[in-house]
């Protein structure tokens, strides 16, 4: 009896190691670099969303230090050329950054996995359509259409936002594509077919769920392009608009100072340059913890 017991209790932690090993957590733990980026992720959008709350100094209010003062426990990275304070404009610059980075990517993944999923699963009429539509757009330069687009329809936060993600749904539209194509021929969705289930009620629970580690990764990465490209739109003036700071109009605004001032330029581009090259290995790190064949270590 004792020897069944403990036999069980053995079992029992077996089966809790063997659920730790296969956890993404402890997958993505294999490559350092992707679970240090993630890491690095939840404490930058910690610092820049909630830092306001904290250092709630106005990041358009002059300050008394005046302009282009050096760093101080006032003003821990100094203020700008109009005397506003740097920190500030830091935090307040990469909460609208990274808000229009997450919310093109989920508008990207609403249309790419709609598009995708229906080309796939519908074929016919309807690939054929969605299809040649995705190659029209990835035909047309990506930079291009968000600077034309910009010019005709304005630059608030929600058209930025809209822009970008009408400029970067199309690579997940083809891997969604893709990806249904295979999940669709397997023998549960044929038997769910076979026993009359509506073709909305298959795609979306049977298929969809399956590839969701693909639209993940998708996403990851899409945030880093999206905001790549709110960067350089803002630099090149055609982003959002002063008052409002974000990384890329403090970049911009700042290169007149680059020599007297190097620190205004230097923290938004290494922010930028930072956040995207985390995204990305984040991103490259999640397709491997992701892909079903992982080995485990």
């Amino acid at each position: 009896m004792e020897a069944s017991t403990q036999s069980n209790v053995s079992s029992g932690v077996a089966v809790q190691s063997n659920k730790r090993k296969n956890s993404l957590l402890h997958r993505l733990r294999q490559n350092k670099v992707a679970y240090f980026s993630l890491w690095f992720l939840i404490v930058l959008h910690a610092v820049v969303f909630l830092g306001p709350f904290v250092w709630s100094m106005n990041p358009e209010e002059l300050q008394d230090a005046g302009a282009l003062a050096s760093w101080s426990l006032q003003h821990p990275f100094g203020t700008d050329d109009l005397g506003r304070d740097v920190f500030a404009r830091m935090l307040h610059g990469g909460r609208v950054t990274l808000l229009v980075g997450l919310a093109a990517m989920l508008f990207s993944l609403l249309i790419g996995t709609f598009v995708g999923a229906c080309a796939g699963f519908f074929g016919k009429v309807v690939e054929s359509v969605f299809m040649r539509i995705t190659e029209a757009m990835m035909a047309i330069p990506n930079f291009f259409f968000v600077l034309v687009a910009l010019t005709v329809l304005g630059t608030s936060p929600i058209m930025v936002i809209v822009v970008i993600a009408l400029s970067s749904w199309m690579e997940i539209a083809r891997v969604v594509y893709g990806e249904t194509l295979r999940w669709k021929e397997y023998e549960f969705v044929e038997a769910a077919n076979a026993s009359g289930a509506k073709s909305i009620r298959i795609l979306t629970k049977y298929i969809i769920p399956q590839i969701i580690p693909s639209i993940i990764v998708s996403g990851t990465l899409t945030i880093a392009a999206a905001i790549l490209t709110e960067s350089a739109i803002s630099y090149l003036g055609l982003g959002i608009q002063p008052p409002t700071p974000t990384w890329g109009n403090m970049l911009q605004n700042s290169q007149q100072y680059i020599w007297t001032a190097p620190v205004l330029g230097i923290l938004p581009g290494a922010a930028i340059t930072i956040a995207v090259l985390a995204y990305n290995f984040l991103g490259d790190g999640l397709r491997d913890a992701l892909d079903p064949r992982f080995v485990k270590k």
